[in-house]
């Protein structure tokens, strides 16, 4: 049977035969009595650089599992800042150095205590990226409006390593959703 339909094929594929070439019926496998058609390839098993997503969060003050130190799955820049986003922006509007931006954001230490959150004042937070530490000034710089990330900021690029007032000290991680960039704007590449 397989030479007839090979055959079949050949003449179809020179013009022989004169009929119209049929499409090839979905691959079949016999298992026993039964028949699998078109299987379809298990899905892929996710991969060290894949993280938490915003939509499974429930209470955004609620402390992250991975608070304690930064995760593989965490790009790092060359300062050591670390992020990863939780959920991809809206559109291409990027905040420069100069932009006054609208964010909600919680905040905790590595022992997973909340120190600070607009979500739980309930408003959001309105500032110029050259007002708060060198850690939020690079790091909203990376997102886009619309886009929740995930920071890991080191003390060098927060409040350091020296306890001054009730300001926390040592690494930092930050949930951060830019609502909107209110100046000084740019289009994303």
């Amino acid at each position: 049977m397989r030479a007839v339909l090979l055959g079949g094929l050949v003449a179809a594929s020179f013009g022989c035969g004169g009929a119209e070439p049929q499409p090839e019926p979905a691959p079949v496998t016999s298992v026993g009595a039964e028949a699998v058609q078109d299987r379809q390839p298990a899905p892929e098993p996710p991969t060290s650089r894949s993280g938490p997503r915003w939509e499974d969060r429930v209470d955004p003050d609620e402390t992250p599992p991975d608070v304690e130190a930064v995760p593989a799955y965490a790009e790092v820049t060359d300062s050591g800042l670390a992020s990863h986003v939780l959920r991809e922006g809206i559109n291409r509007v990027a905040p420069t150095r100069e932009s006054h931006v609208t964010v909600n954001y919680a905040g905790w230490t590595t022992d997973g205590q909340l120190f600070d959150s607009s979500w739980q004042r309930g408003r959001p937070a309105s500032f110029p990226l050259t007002g708060v530490i060198r850690g939020w000034t690079e790091g909203v710089q990376l997102m886009r409006e619309g886009e929740v990330r995930r920071f890991w900021i080191p003390a060098d690029l927060a409040y350091g390593d020296t306890p001054r007032g009730n300001r926390p000290v040592g690494m930092l991680v930050f949930d951060v959703e830019l609502l909107s960039v209110d100046s000084h704007a740019r289009q994303a590449e």
